[in-house]
């Protein structure tokens, strides 16, 4: 059974890694091979009832995923609607490339400290798709915002899932882990953003303002309150998740529930159809809906290998053939690329007990940044990449190709300032 279902799943993946080639959309093979993965679990477990249990509990980890994700693209286009990123995108004015791929990846780095990687690719690509024109040169762009978002989740507790689920499990502390991984993270991104720099050379072209025959357009005051909310409901969510230990879609959703009302105020003077395209309803027709499926068939393909025991026996195998901790931490991170790093990181909290190493342990700090990081050398290995793969159509071979070396360089020069880094404290 365990051997069909990780055909299946290799299977599956290569369909989504030749997309293109194969002319299948990648979302229609996410969830084929999610459902066939459970299917084939189904059939060859005599326990139906304990398997359908099991697809539920993942269900409510998964929902709340894809439930943030619809959250956060729904304020972003609500934003957008109302031209609120203007007020940012008017204050970068250089075209000079190298500058802007500069400003771009240290923002989406210290935003994603703030907020999540997740919801800083979804802003970033909606602020970079109004700075470039160019198709490939924003995907260029948007490749780097993966590793600084990704490099910047990392060394705060909110940034970066798997550093969350360290955080409330007690293997790490908030302040030390800002303090331990602030320069690896770092370093993570500027070495690739400095190899990268050296391939940049000219100026960026801007779109074409677009025509807007709608004379009700929003005025300053509209603007500036959409934007201040919607980045004020973004920030808001680790904020409310501290306060009421309720999961991050919940924190989305009180978000999404007050520029709702707002938007119905300000706008309540307005006929039906001038203040339609402002409305949430029609963000919400807006929303990708494909990426948000793609997740869903990429989540449940991956929570059926963890409910055969086949990631735990990949982490105990690793503990058992690899004696040395370090290279443990490192083979976990570059293979966060390939399976998501939740349940990796679950495994390996499973295995690892506190009184075998205690709270802010060097072994939890390393596996935080790996983990964290190590999603970046491919476009499939993390929620950021994930959906600026839907978001922006990115070809996995393409992010292979082009990105994957840069994220590998800085995961690696980040591995080793760690390193160096802890040996000098010790």
């Amino acid at each position: 059974m365990q051997l069909i279902m990780t055909l299946v799943f290799i299977v599956g993946y290569a369909a989504i890694v030749f997309e293109h080639p194969l002319r299948i959309n990648k979302t229609a093979s996410a969830l084929l091979t999610g459902v066939l993965c459970w299917v084939i679990y189904i059939i060859s477990t005599p326990d139906s009832g304990l398997v359908s249990a099991q697809l539920y509990d993942h269900m409510g980890e998964i929902s709340g995923i894809l439930f943030f994700l619809l959250g956060a693209m729904t304020i972003v286009e609500l934003v957008d609607a109302h031209d609120g990123f203007e007020a940012i995108t008017s204050r970068i004015t250089t075209s000079n490339t190298r500058k802007l791929m500069w400003i771009i990846c240290l923002v989406a780095f210290f935003l994603s400290a703030v907020l999540d990687n997740l919801t800083t690719t979804i802003v970033m690509i909606s602020l970079l798709r109004k700075l470039i024109a160019d198709k490939k040169t924003r995907m260029y762009f948007i490749g780097m915002v993966v590793i600084a978002a990704n490099a910047g989740g990392a060394w705060t507790p909110i940034g970066d899932v798997t550093t969350t689920m360290l955080w409330i499990g007690g293997q790490i502390t908030t302040a030390n882990i800002m303090v331990k991984l602030f320069i690896p993270s770092m370093v993570c991104l500027l070495v690739p953003l400095t190899a990268v720099s050296f391939i940049f050379k000219g100026s960026i072209k801007p779109p074409e303002a677009e025509v807007d025959l709608n004379i009700n357009k929003t005025n300053s005051f509209e603007r500036n309150l959409i934007l201040c909310l919607g980045v004020s409901a973004l920030i808001f969510v680790p904020i409310f998740k501290t306060i009421t230990h309720l999961p991050p879609f919940m924190g989305i959703m009180f978000g999404v529930a007050i520029l709702w009302i707002v938007t119905e105020i300000i706008h309540k003077n307005k006929n039906d159809e001038d203040k339609g395209i402002y409305s949430v309803v029609h963000a919400l027709r807006k929303a990708d809906v494909p990426s948000v499926l793609f997740f869903l068939g990429i989540l449940i393909a991956i929570s059926a290998l963890e409910s055969t025991g086949q990631l735990e026996e990949v982490a105990l195998y690793m503990d058992k053939h690899i004696s040395n901790l370090k290279i443990i931490v490192v083979s976990i991170g570059l293979l966060s690329a390939l399976i998501d790093n939740v349940p990796l990181v679950a495994a390996t909290m499973g295995m690892y007990d506190l009184q075998t190493f205690p709270t802010d342990h060097f072994f939890w700090e390393f596996l935080a940044y790996s983990a964290g990081t190590g999603g970046s050398c491919l476009i499939i290995g993390s929620a950021a990449g994930v959906v600026a793969m839907g978001m922006e159509k990115i070809d996995f071979i393409w992010y292979f190709k082009n990105i994957s070396w840069l994220a590998l360089l800085g995961f690696f020069s980040g591995v080793v300032t760690y390193l160096l880094q802890q040996s000098f404290l010790h």
